[in-house]
């Protein structure tokens, strides 16, 4: 890793925040660098196959561009300036120049990473964590190749304009700007900044009283002439404000009062991005391969025209409907993950196609889930009245678009399909293939002994947890909901509360969805339920048979799956704040959870040690006693499971989040220490690896696939070739989308110049 030059910004800055902050903040030059291997599925494909994945990933492709406007302020001007400076020349042809202007080899490679890091996690913020990351290499050092480039000697004022757009942002750390997060917390583009938590739940009250979806929309705040609050929720789609033909959404745009305040409905969000989506979700639909496929697309379409949410729940019921297919796909605002209140989606978009040995092996699972749907430990009444038999495929992904890429998928996410239409899973094989791949030297916190046997058995045991944890954990569990004309769908009389003994005392109102009433903690509480699906159900031996697994072996897939789990409950310490007390990341406080879940079994069944490694330096050892497992840890992990969904199902937040916040606080309280853990695993963590994808080109009417090596330069060159079209007026795009808006993006009492 290149350190910083002494008495640069940088280190400076760094300094400033702390001893960790060069490791937090930056991506080390040795990053792990993967490629997306689907070249034999591709090569499965018909003609009109290959066809209907191109168009399906430039829709995807496109849309993703979205997320820049979605992370923060300087992203889109970073990646606009960095595409620019890549067309004119590749990675090697800067490289010399680079050497020229004085970087030594080691901060050309440290350009390189963050390069291929903004484009992988689309902005300069993790999407694995939500913490900024800057350049390793001095400020001036870096505009020196900026502005001597051949992208610079092409069009001179336009560089230089982004580069003094975004400098000071590129490399700011004031505290503010280390992670996402509303007002003093962070920087978000969801919300203007004079947005506060109570400003976004009295928006959810708003748009839950319309009926309207938060997942497409961002906030804006400001004050009327009559100096009350005033509320801009504005819809992404392409259609703006102009009359049109009456459609869903034509109603609400208007003004409203609502609780003393001003809310007014727009749309036009993105609206020359999302209109390359739908041009290419057009030329799909001439190539799909059902009518399903066709009334699909046709809705997504409707939804990014209009935007409407309602048209995006039509087009996700014939997704949900279309069994099977050879070439899968979604696309829309998806996961509230980075949304500090919880419930706006970000814009992802997959392609991927169907991987059939191991797709066989969850269909078995399938076929099993209503016989393991019983073993789960709450009362029937809390489990949906009929399972919905899902889709469950294993995939080899040819696109996915958005922050980040995931290792198994159970969408939609509308609550309401969820419980009366149903759901997918996938597991995306290619993924796990090489995301999560581990070398034993860099393998941290475990006895040498296990290290040989986690190594082993890792790549299946999580192959058995994601399967349990999208389809029996997320698709799992019943909501007690009153709907509009006041009818339960649960008989008030005789459903008890396990936890109580009493009849149920709280319910969802119409509107109410799971997202809108558990807001904060309403991802990470979920992935946590889920991953407790995925502990406890491991441990039928049924499920360990679907997937090969018997006796010896079956055993230490158990071990390794428990074992894994609870490393990752240490690891996940990387992704709390102390400063502000708050975690960044919800599947990593989902685990650290159940961490705390286990160690407070006791009877040795988990230990966490703080030790001293060989180098001297501070480390720690986590140990899980197997013969405990089954007498200890299950019973644990039964008792938790069930005071998660029955607390979910009821809608009961105060308690859900007290439950939930007791277990995730992290402290020094003996013997584990955390807060001081934390130090450790931030001494010892290891980056995620970003993944390089390739590209598809359409040439005289057949289809290419485009493949590029494992590296940072591999990476930049996949996204220089990714829009050959319309490359520039991309970019230029995007800057007048972000330079409109920038105005909002001050912090009141705050705002500095390099805010601005």
């Amino acid at each position: 890793m290149g350190e910083p030059e002494a008495g640069s910004e940088f280190a400076m800055k760094a300094a400033a925040a702390g001893p960790m902050a060069d490791a937090q903040y930056i991506l080390p030059n040795d990053i792990g660098v993967v490629s997306l291997d689907c070249r034999e599925a591709f090569r499965l494909l018909s003609p009109t196959e290959r066809l209907y994945a191109h168009h399906l990933s430039r829709a995807a492709w496109y849309g993703g561009l979205v997320v820049l406007l979605q992370t923060s302020p300087e992203a889109p001007y970073i990646y606009a300036l960095l595409s620019r400076l890549f067309r004119a020349q590749d990675p090697d042809q800067l490289h010399q120049h680079a050497l020229a202007e004085g970087l030594t080899e080691e901060e050309y490679q440290a350009f390189l990473v963050y390069a291929a890091g903004i484009y992988s996690n689309m902005g300069n913020y993790k999407s694995f964590g939500d913490t900024k990351f800057v350049p390793n290499l001095p400020k001036e050092k870096l505009e020196r190749v900026i502005m001597g480039s051949k992208a610079a000697q092409q069009h001179p004022e336009g560089i230089r304009s982004l580069w003094q757009t975004c400098r000071e942002l590129m490399f700011s750390l004031e505290p503010r700007l280390r992670h996402l997060g509303l007002r003093k917390e962070g920087i978000t583009t969801y919300y203007s900044g004079d947005c506060t938590m109570e400003d976004a739940k009295l928006a959810q009250d708003f748009l839950d009283s319309q009926n309207l979806s938060a997942y497409n929309t961002r906030l804006f705040k400001g004050v009327s002439l009559d100096e009350k609050p005033c509320y801009e929720v504005r819809l992404a789609s392409v259609l703006g404000m102009e009359p049109t033909l009456h459609s869903e959404m034509t109603s609400k745009l208007k003004s409203y009062e609502f609780r003393g305040c001003h809310f007014q409905v727009t749309r036009g969000d993105y609206a020359p991005i999302l209109q390359k989506v739908v041009e290419h979700l057009e030329k799909a639909k001439a190539y799909a391969a059902n009518s399903r496929q066709e009334h699909m697309l046709a809705q997504y379409i409707e939804s990014f025209t209009q935007g409407s949410i309602e048209a995006h729940k039509r087009g996700s019921r014939f997704w949900i409907q279309d069994k099977g297919p050879i070439v899968e796909s979604y696309i829309g605002f998806i996961e509230s993950y980075r949304d500090p209140f919880g419930s706006r989606g970000e814009f992802e978009g997959f392609v991927a196609m169907v991987n059939k040995a191991m797709s066989a092996k969850f269909e078995c699972l399938v076929a099993s889930a209503e016989q393991l749907l019983k073993e789960l430990p709450w009362p029937p009444a809390f489990e949906k009245d009929k399972f919905l038999t899902p889709d469950f495929t294993s995939l080899d992904v040819l696109t996915f678009s958005g922050s980040g890429i995931p290792a198994g998928i159970n969408i939609p996410n509308y609550d309401d399909l969820r419980q009366t239409d149903g759901f997918k899973n996938v597991s995306l094989g290619n993924v796990l293939a090489v995301a999560y791949a581990t070398q034993r030297e860099k393998l941290t916190f475990l006895e040498e002994d296990d290290k040989d046997l986690y190594i082993r058995w890792k790549g299946p045991s999580f192959d058995v947890q994601v399967g349990l944890h999208e389809l029996l954990g997320h698709g799992s569990g019943k909501l007690f909901v009153q709907d509009e004309k006041g009818a339960l769908n649960f008989d008030q009389e005789t459903v008890i509360n396990p936890e109580t003994g009493e009849q149920i005392q709280s319910w969802y109102r119409s509107g109410e969805t799971w997202d809108s009433k558990f807001s904060t903690i309403a991802s990470s509480y979920e992935e946590c339920r889920a991953e407790s699906v995925g502990l406890y159900l491991c441990l039928n031996p049924q499920v360990l048979e679907i997937f090969g697994f018997e006796g010896a072996d079956a055993e230490d897939v158990i071990y390794v799956n428990w074992l894994n789990m609870v490393r990752a409950g240490l690891l996940a310490l990387e992704f709390y704040t102390p400063e502000a007390s708050s975690w960044r990341q919800a599947h990593m406080q989902a685990r650290f959870v159940i961490l705390r879940v286990l160690l407070e079994a006791g009877e040795g069944l988990v230990t966490v040690t703080p030790t001293t490694g060989a180098d001297g330096r501070p480390d720690a050892r986590v140990r899980l006693d197997r013969n405990k497992i089954r007498p200890v840890g299950k019973p644990a992990l039964e008792r938790f499971l069930r005071k998660l969904q029955v607390l979910k199902s009821t809608g009961d937040v105060a308690g859900g989040r007290a439950l939930y916040e007791g277990y995730a606080a992290v402290t020094d309280a003996s013997p584990e220490c955390f807060l001081t853990l934390r130090d450790t695993v931030l001494l010892r963590k290891e980056s995620r690896k970003l993944i390089v994808q390739p590209n598809t080109r359409l040439e005289d009417s057949e289809v290419q696939l485009l493949e590029y090596e494992a590296s940072a330069a591999g990476l930049i060159r996949s996204f220089s070739e990714r829009f050959p079209e319309d490359g520039p007026e991309l970019e230029e795009v995007l800057t007048q989308l972000a330079t409109a808006d920038a105005q909002f993006w001050k912090c009141p009492n705050e705002a500095s110049s390099d805010q601005a």
